[in-house]
C-alpha cells in the first residue's frame, strides 16, 4: 500500500490523476475476456517464477537467478522441440523435462559453491543472469538461426506446442502447471517432515543444525529444485506462448517473480494472488498510453517502489532477529 501511494505521486507528478490511472490498469487487465486471458498468460510465468523463488526463500535462501534459469530452460525446450520427432504428448513432456533440468544445472555450481563454501548466493546467481542470456543470444544468433530471419531459432514442431486454455489467447496449460506447483509446494512445506526442515532451516540455521538437519545438503536441494522450477517456467513460455526461441523471450519475468514471492512472505499460495497482482500490471499497462497521458514505464516505477518497501520490511526484519537468535538469517 505503501508502494501504491508513493506511485500516486509520481502519476500526480507528471500531470495524470491516479485514479484514472488505475481504473485504466484495471480495464485494460480485467476489462473483457481477451484482457483477461492476456493477464492469464502474463501471470503464468511470474507464478511459476515466484513458485521457484518460495522455494529457495523458505531456506532462507535468495536464488536471484531465476531469470536465467528460466532462459536456459526456454531455450533447452525450444531446442527438444525444432531438433526432434517424437508423439504430441510425449514432446512436450520432454521439452519441459529437459527444461527443469537446464535450469537445475544452471543453478547447481552456485548451489554448490553456497552449500560447501558458504558462498554468498545473492551476488553469484545474480551474475549467472547475464551469463544465461548472453550464452542463449550467441547460441540462437550464430549457431540456431533461422535462415533470412529474424534473431530466433526455428519453431518448434506442432506435436510440441503446449496446449492452448481459450481459443482466443496465448494463454496456455502452464497456468495450470503453475497452479498445482503452488499448491504442492505449500502442501510440502506445511504437510511433509522434509518441508517443516526446510522451514526450521530457514527461520534459525543453527536450531535446526543442532535438531539434526544437514544444512548443507538442504541448501544445496534447496537450490536445485528451485532452479528446476525457474528453467520449467523457461520451457513452458517456449512451447506454450512463442514456439520458438528468441533474444529477450521474456524479460524480467524471473525478477517479477521473486517479487512476487518477496510480497507473499515466501507462501506459495500467496503467490498466486501477487503474482496476478503483477501479471494485472504487465497487461493493463498496454491500455495506459492509449486512454491517458502516463507512461507504461508507470508500471515499472511501482513494481521499483515496491521492491523497496518490501527490502525495507526485510532489513528491520533482519535486524530484529540479528538481535534476537544472532545466526538467523531471513525467516518467511
Amino acid at each position: 500500500m505503501i508502494a501504491l501511494a508513493l506511485g500516486a505521486m509520481v502519476i500526480l507528478a507528471v500531470s495524470e490523476s491516479p485514479l484514472k490511472v488505475f481504473l485504466t490498469l484495471m480495464d485494460g487487465a480485467f476489462g473483457n475476456p481477451e484482457r483477461i486471458a492476456g493477464t492469464l498468460l502474463q501471470t503464468t510465468p511470474i507464478l511459476i517464477c515466484g513458485v521457484a523463488a518460495c522455494i529457495s526463500l523458505r531456506g532462507g535462501l535468495f536464488n536471484i537467478g531465476i531469470e536465467g534459469q528460466l532462459f536456459m530452460g526456454g531455450f533447452a525446450a525450444t531446442w527438444v522441440g525444432f531438433s526432434f520427432e517424437m508423439p504430441p504428448v510425449l514432446h512436450v513432456l520432454a521439452g519441459l523435462g529437459f527444461a527443469a533440468f537446464a535450469g537445475l544445472a544452471w543453478v547447481a555450481v552456485p548451489a554448490f559453491f553456497r552449500a560447501r563454501y558458504q558462498t554468498n548466493e545473492v551476488v553469484s546467481t545474480i551474475l549467472a543472469n547475464y551469463v544465461a542470456v548472453l550464452i542463449t543470444s550467441y547460441l540462437t544468433i550464430n549457431i540456431f538461426k533461422r535462415a533470412g530471419g529474424a534473431p530466433d531459432t526455428p519453431p518448434i514442431l506442432e506435436s510440441a506446442y503446449l496446449p492452448q486454455l481459450f481459443s482466443f489467447s496465448r494463454a496456455n496449460w502452464g497456468l495450470v502447471i503453475g497452479l498445482l506447483l503452488a499448491v504442492g509446494a505449500h502442501l510440502f512445506f506445511t504437510r511433509t517432515a522434509r518441508g517443516y526442515a526446510v522451514t526450521e532451516m530457514g527461520a534459525n540455521p543453527k536450531f535446526a543444525e543442532y535438531g539434526g538437519i544437514d544444512i548443507k545438503k538442504q541448501t544445496f536441494f534447496l537450490l536445485l529444485v528451485s532452479g528446476a522450477v525457474g528453467g520449467l517456467a523457461g520451457g513452458i513460455e517456449s512451447l506454450g506462448v512463442h514456439h520458438r526461441f528468441m533474444e529477450g523471450f521474456a524479460p524480467g519475468f524471473g525478477f517479477d517473480g521473486v517479487i512476487a514471492a518477496l510480497l507473499a512472505n515466501g507462501n506459495p499460495l500467496g503467490t498466486i494472488i501477487t503474482a496476478l497482482f503483477f501479471g494485472a500490471l504487465r497487461s493493463g499497462s498496454l491500455l495506459l498510453e492509449v486512454d491517458t497521458t502516463a507512461s507504461r514505464e508507470i508500471i515499472t516505477v511501482i513494481q521499483a517502489l515496491i521492491i523497496l518497501a518490501v527490502s525495507a520490511q526485510i532489513l528491520v526484519r533482519r535486524r530484529a532477529a540479528d538481535s534476537s537468535a544472532g545466526e538467523r538469517r531471513w525467516k518467511f
